[in-house]
């Protein structure tokens, strides 16, 4: 794009390949599942990080505590996960998968790989994937170690 830096034209490339992949994502997921990418990922996260604080859930997805709270009530209020006191501070709760969660979870996870292969896999190849994954991935560390873009609440 003329007139454009590097910098810019990443950042629109990164921003709207994201918003449509995850919006596929989300029609697919509640297509097949009834539920959206954005629960999906919760559960997931919480599939491989048992009895993880909603505090961690906040830090990993650089969403606020309090829309992240709500997010784990709304998952609550359908079965798919528990609160259960955290041994080492009693002001805290931890989160982890019911068994009705793990079962969506698995079960989403097929559709979720699927939806990838094809949103993804068939344009970017696993070649091309590895440069990709290890730009992205340092430049996500360098953002998370400087504490950059995370909510304040």
């Amino acid at each position: 794009m003329e007139g454009t830096s590097a910098n810019e034209e990443l950042f629109d490339h990164l921003v709207r390949c994201e918003t449509r992949i995850y919006n596929a994502l989300t029609e697919g997921l509640k297509a097949g599942h009834g539920i959206g990418a954005a629960q999906f990922e919760f559960l997931q996260y919480l599939g491989r990080h048992p009895q993880s604080r909603v505090a961690d859930l906040a830090v990993n997805f650089a969403v606020g505590i309090g829309a992240t709270s709500k997010g784990v009530d709304r998952l609550e209020a359908r079965g798919w996960v528990r609160r259960v006191p955290n041994p080492e501070d009693r002001r805290s709760s931890l989160v982890e998968l019911t068994p009705a969660g793990r079962e969506l979870t698995e079960a989403m996870e097929q559709t979720f790989r699927e939806q990838l292969d094809v949103l993804i896999g068939s344009v970017v190849g696993e070649d091309r994937a590895a440069a990709v994954i290890a730009v992205l991935a340092e430049l996500r560390g360098v953002l998370e170690e400087r504490g950059v873009g995370l909510p304040a609440g």
